[in-house]
């Protein structure tokens, strides 16, 4: 069937904090930072730290350092321990498998051998009264520094190097699949640097947004905390991204006005700190942060006492938007029960307990949820791993519920539930952090964008799935939830979710004047569901109001503690708010 997009796209791609209209703040351009630099030469200072995330492109910089009047260069890459070494050391993190690995807790100076780096310090304690230069991943750990330079860049800005050729940190691997890439990165050096950079963040004096190479742009301490101050006590915005997958569809394309020059998008993130950034604007200058760094910073304020003190500095909610219209159907998964991801991967605190809010739907829209009653558990699982050996091809629907569903229903999907999202079905999917924790079980027989067949994980997925969720359990626990709390002539308010066994708690409000919002010690995550445009405002004026379009997504940090939000159109809104219980 052909679906009719109505016009939505006013949703703000690029959304950006205004901190201050001072356009001097920001450090524009490489030679303005190489002019910088040299002033400080000087002002008398001697040595230059220069601290790299993994994944910042080094051979520019080092380019740019060259044409400076310095005695000494040292690239902290030369005090690396061998590949075979940290192949070894990190075995049991990276793994054979394709996907998942073990989390790290090992520090970033592990990976140096103590040989090479004493022979710097030598070097550095003859030269000490000459300009030195250190550049590289971990660069504050080997001398203390007159000035501190730290180049940060997005994780999604990785992710786009990986495809591109860009090696790992660790290895010199540009060949690899990206997946193995994504994996080193994720359990291993993004693990260890953001430890490093967390101790850091009260010595670095200059940060440097070093997502465009050929465009540097730096700002001071002072600056880099006030711009994130800011954000930890008032509503914001990460900046979102798209990327196709082979299930994809054309929804956000139409609807949200992303770029179309992909022939779909199956994703987007827009609430994920983990993976999401921050765009920042200092009189027009504007300046991308990973939102991680927020989450570093000022974890009380973001998180609330009570959920910091639960989870730690750690942001447990996600919103993702996943698109299948004029698609495919979602791989048939299962999430990991929290003592399963805790011993098999290292992931503490929690797992990922999710649900699929429905923003959108056609009258062929469905979900795959729960066993059907009376089914054979190893039929099924000979079945699956017959069809992943493309032998048979798996009749999902002999086993797993099809449940039909309508725009605004929520499926509730506590981990160890069978599920996965049908076509022509636009999801914003409510879930804990550790995204990538996926058991997929068949797909549908899809050949990755890698041009390889997709990964599935039964050995993992058949040891999680919770045989006893079966068509009656599902219909009495995960299908239309809802209760309502409060209603009266001008608002409704309901509870949609979690499950139970869920951290997360949702609650929707429906209203054509405003609803007032009052958080109990936690952040909040917020999205405009339905309607163009709401506005949220501060109870006590101590923040100006927020423009929140359809389909974005706010983040409300638990300083902020209540809140309201406004129909200025009076037209019926909307909104979906997630918390922790």
């Amino acid at each position: 069937m052909t679906y009719h997009y109505p016009s939505k796209n006013n949703f703000d791609l690029r959304p950006c904090i205004v901190v201050n209209d001072k356009k001097e703040d920001v450090i524009v351009g490489n030679s303005n930072l190489a002019e910088l630099i040299k002033n400080q030469i000087k002002q008398g200072n001697r040595i230059f730290v220069y601290d790299l995330y993994p994944g910042v492109d080094k051979e520019s910089l080092i380019s740019l350092l060259r044409g400076l009047n310095h005695k000494l260069l040292i690239d902290t890459d030369t005090c690396k321990r061998s590949e075979d070494e940290l192949y070894r050391m990190f075995d049991q993190n990276i793994t054979d498998d394709r996907v998942f690995g073990y989390m790290v807790s090992g520090r970033l100076e592990s990976c140096f051998d103590e040989n090479k780096v004493a022979q710097v310090k030598s070097l550095l304690e003859q030269n000490k009264n000459e300009v030195i230069f250190i550049i590289g991943v971990g660069a504050s750990l080997f001398a203390k520094a007159d000035v501190h330079y730290y180049f940060d860049v997005t994780r999604w800005e990785i992710q786009l190097r990986f495809r591109k050729g860009s090696p790992n940190w660790l290895f010199n691997n540009p060949d690899a699949p990206v997946l193995t890439k994504y994996k080193i990165g994720f359990f291993v050096e993004w693990r260890l640097a953001d430890t490093h950079k967390e101790e850091n963040f009260a010595s670095v004096d200059y940060w440097v947004d070093a997502n465009i190479s050929s465009e540097l742009k730096a700002i001071d301490k002072k600056s880099f905390y006030a711009a994130f101050e800011k954000i930890s006590k008032e509503p914001f915005r990460m900046e979102p991204y798209f990327d196709k997958s082979v299930w994809g569809g054309q929804w956000m394309k139409n609807m949200l006005g992303v770029d179309g020059d992909e022939e779909n998008y199956g994703w987007s993130f827009d609430g994920v700190p983990e993976e999401n950034c921050v765009r920042f604007s200092f009189g027009g200058n504007t300046v991308v942060f990973p939102a991680l760094n927020l989450v570093k910073l000022f974890p009380r304020e973001l998180l609330g006492d009570k959920v910091y003190n639960a989870y730690g500095a750690d942001f447990p909610i996600r919103f993702d938007m996943l698109d299948t219209f004029e698609g495919g159907n979602l791989s048939l998964q299962v999430h990991p029960t929290r003592d399963y991801i805790k011993n098999t991967f290292g992931v503490k605190n929690y797992t990922q307990d999710e649900s699929y809010y429905i923003l959108d739907a056609t009258e062929n829209s469905c979900v795959y949820i729960g066993l059907k009653e009376g089914i054979d558990k190893e039929a099924m699982i000979a079945d699956l791993e017959a069809a992943n050996r493309g032998e048979i091809m798996f009749d999902a629907e002999k086993y797993v519920n099809k449940i039909p569903v309508k725009k605004h229903d929520h499926v509730l999907i506590p981990a160890g539930t069978v599920h996965c999202s049908g076509k022509d079905t636009h999801v914003l999917e409510i879930s804990v952090t550790p995204y990538i924790f996926t058991f997929k079980l068949w797909d549908w027989g899809k050949i990755g964008l890698d041009g390889l067949p997709r990964p599935v994980h039964i050995n993992h997925g058949k040891k999680n799935i919770k045989w006893e969720r079966d068509t009656n359990w599902v219909l009495n626990n995960l299908i239309h939830q809802e209760k309502v709390l409060h209603k009266d002539e001008h608002c409704l308010i309901e509870r949609t979710g979690l499950h139970e066994y869920e951290m997360i708690d949702t609650l929707r409000y429906t209203f054509d004047e405003n609803a007032e919002i009052t958080l109990n010690d936690s952040v909040a995550v917020i999205n405009l569901v339905e309607g163009t445009e709401a506005f949220i405002k501060s109870v006590d004026g101590s923040w100006e109001p927020k423009t929140m379009h359809y389909c974005e997504t706010f983040v409300i940090p638990a300083h902020v503690k209540k809140f309201i939000v406004e129909s200025p159109k009076k037209e019926t809104l909307r909104v979906i708010v997630a918390t922790i219980r």
